[in-house]
């Protein structure tokens, strides 16, 4: 359906006229009264054609419209329209099929953030608006790379209505680097997916002069604090993120130019798929790429060059290039190289 303003008020315009048995509406009339609509709306200048009031009738009757019962009558040379059935009114019909489609397809997208309560309520709801609708089993038409069994997404709601309405949380955490798990007390800020896991960004009350990164999938269980003072957070998330690759950000840390070459095989790949928003090309021919990059070099950084294999050389600053090495030759240490 069109979701032009202009387009919504003239069928509103056309079904009043269309419905109404006391007057002949002819395509003259129709235009009159969008016309007069239309000035109410936005003034002087707003008006309508006669090829669009046709094109209206059209997609009024159309299925991806209302399948409207328009009738077209004859007085003498002139046609006058009006509803076959003046009980019809575009106003009580059910969403049609192409309504449900986009809905459908956008409920799609939503669903990647299962557990958030009012995502159930927008399936209930869609469930209600197709109740006897000849709409077929919706099959969906795009596929999201996500871990459907991954661990932690139970207490996304709680954290996704603990930011929104200011919440604090006594948070149990089981981190990878100690045999038992934790408590916090903490004040989230901010969630975030990175590599197929979910991330939530806060305060951690023992740790106050920077945010906090958990993973939902070593949440172990929460708590709301009521009597426990919500302090909010004055970080431009935007911001935050844009001069890091992932979800680590070491404090004071600030970003640094680095330059690196990229084999002629996999340049295609990188151009179309830069590695971080910052990417500049300065030097592109049959040897293959070379590329700037400004950023905060961090462990999910790392990991995306290391990636690459041979296909990626560091070649400024030395740090960087040095910390590739390094992993590179424990990683060979593990191999035992055949003579």
């Amino acid at each position: 359906m069109a979701t032009n303003k202009n387009a919504q008020l003239r069928y509103q315009v056309l079904d009043g006229c269309l419905r109404n048995p006391g007057k002949r509406y002819f395509i003259d009339d129709l235009i009159a009264a969008c016309n007069e609509k239309l000035y109410e709306h936005n003034g002087p200048g707003s008006t309508v054609s006669r090829r669009t009031i046709f094109e209206d009738l059209k997609f009024l009757e159309s299925e991806a419209g209302w399948s409207a019962p328009i009738g077209r009558h004859r007085e003498g040379k002139r046609t006058y329209y009006r509803y076959d059935d003046l009980d019809f009114s575009i106003n009580n019909q059910p969403l049609n099929e192409t309504d449900i489609n986009y809905l459908q397809s956008a409920i799609q997208i939503l669903n990647k953030l299962q557990g958030v309560p009012q995502l159930q309520v927008l399936q209930q709801l869609l469930g209600k608006l197709t109740v006897g609708s000849t709409v077929a089993d919706f099959n969906p038409i795009v596929s999201f790379d996500e871990n459907q069994y991954l661990k932690g997404m139970e207490f996304f709601p709680v954290l996704f209505n603990a930011i929104t309405y200011q919440k604090v949380l006594k948070v149990t955490y089981q981190d990878f680097r100690v045999d038992e798990p934790y408590s916090i007390v903490f004040h989230p800020y901010h969630l975030k997916q990175y590599n197929n896991r979910w991330f939530v960004f806060g305060l951690n009350a023992e740790r106050p002069n920077y945010p906090s990164n958990l993973a939902l999938d070593r949440l172990v269980a929460t708590e709301e604090l009521a009597k426990t003072p919500y302090l909010p957070s004055t970080i431009d998330w935007v911001e935050y993120f844009e001069d890091i690759i992932g979800v680590s950000r070491r404090q004071g840390a600030e970003p640094v130019k680095i330059k690196l070459w990229v084999s002629s095989f996999s340049a295609p790949y990188i151009l179309t798929k830069p590695l971080h928003g910052s990417q500049r090309t300065i030097n592109h021919d049959d040897n293959g790429l070379i590329l700037e990059l400004e950023l905060i070099p961090n462990y999910e950084f790392y990991q995306r060059i290391l990636g690459f294999g041979e296909a990626i050389e560091i070649l400024a600053p030395e740090v960087v290039s040095d910390r590739i090495i390094k992993s590179l030759t424990e990683a060979l240490s593990h191999y035992k190289l055949k003579e």
